[in-house]
């Protein structure tokens, strides 16, 4: 499968010398993301303990269609700080035209100060075919059937 080519767009007040999402390793999946906040936010924002906010990252997409971004946690901001991503993963349709912003949430016990250029998040470029949905009588009968929701065992 062929990468596919993820058009970015600088919005008007971003910082561009923050750089474009960057792969930090050669076998990273996800590129990490910066805070890019306008000239007068710089100073970045404090999240409290159970908060959210939606931190800019100062870049527009284009996304072939058939293609998703996920946004994803970054694991070492959730381990030691308790930040994660509130809708995680986050979805950017290939479609979506529009700031791209990064919904935080502090589920950690103190506050965090989110500054201008701290990466937030990892983007994860995937397929997203879309799919034909059909009315069905009955569906094909599996070994698991309907157990759910830890049927298949505690380990």
């Amino acid at each position: 499968m062929q990468s596919p080519s993820i058009g970015i767009k600088w919005l008007e007040t971003a910082d561009r010398d923050l750089g474009l999402p960057v792969y930090q390793t050669a076998g990273a999946a996800g590129a990490d993301l910066r805070a890019n906040f306008a000239p007068e936010d710089r100073a970045g924002i404090s999240l409290a303990p159970g908060k959210r906010a939606l931190v800019p990252t100062g870049l527009a997409l284009q996304i072939p269609q058939g293609w998703e971004v996920q946004l994803r946690p970054r694991s070492g901001l959730a381990l030691k700080q308790g930040v994660t991503l509130a809708n995680s993963p986050g979805t950017i349709d290939s479609d979506y035209r529009g700031p791209l912003g990064v919904i935080l949430i502090n589920l950690g016990e103190t506050e965090v100060h989110i500054a201008h250029g701290d990466r937030i998040a990892q983007m994860v470029v995937a397929p997203a075919p879309q799919a034909e949905f059909r009315p069905v009588e009955d569906l094909d009968q599996t070994g698991r059937g309907v157990g759910g929701f830890g049927s298949t065992g505690a380990r």
